[in-house]
């Protein structure tokens, strides 16, 4: 876990996009956050995605926002998770859920750090950096057609492994210390 830390803190106050990998469980959230926690960004806001709990038809309007009346019920602006980051992060927690059409729009956000609200007609500039994670394979997915090569690129500018639990026992004993509750004789 030693060397997990040392890129967190390596990568922390750069700009890169980061992929987080690791089985269910392993910490992959709270890696996240100490990138975010331990950056320039630390006092803005730290928003996720999760990419398997928004469904599909709503995920667009979610990231980029929308304009008044660009679908029944859109009674005003919203800016979008992206918009309510600028100058914080966003972590995309299970990216490899994302669905492809989504992946094209956060490729072309990744590239020009705009986009395009749901119904509107001018690119809204934000300055976000993006942490994603996942416990998928994605270069499988990549080969099998459900996952986009260049958006994967874009996001393993620094890639966090973060191995299970099972392969670094002896950090079990501290997080029993930490974790557990104390009890008082």
């Amino acid at each position: 876990i030693l060397e997990v830390l040392r890129t967190i803190m390596h990568v922390a106050p750069t700009k890169a996009n980061v992929l987080i990998t690791g089985e269910s469980g392993t910490g992959k959230e709270q890696a996240a956050r100490a990138i975010h926690e331990e950056s320039p960004r630390k006092s803005k806001r730290f928003n996720i995605v999760d990419c398997t709990a928004i469904p599909e038809n709503l995920m667009e309007s979610a990231l980029f926002g929308y304009k008044r009346g660009a679908f029944t019920g859109a009674d005003r602006d919203h800016p979008g998770l992206l918009g309510l980051s600028d100058g914080g992060t966003v972590f995309f927690d299970e990216i490899g859920e994302l669905p492809l059409q989504l992946q094209v729009k956060l490729l072309r956000f990744l590239q020009e750090r705009t986009f395009l609200p749901v119904g509107g007609e001018r690119e809204v500039s934000v300055d976000v950096r993006i942490v994603a994670a996942t416990h998928h394979d994605l270069d499988r997915l990549v080969s099998e057609g459900r996952f986009r090569a260049d958006l994967l690129y874009r996001l393993a500018v620094v890639e966090v492994r973060v191995p299970p639990l099972r392969r670094r026992r002896e950090d079990i004993p501290y997080l029993v210390d930490r974790l557990a509750p104390r009890i008082e004789a």
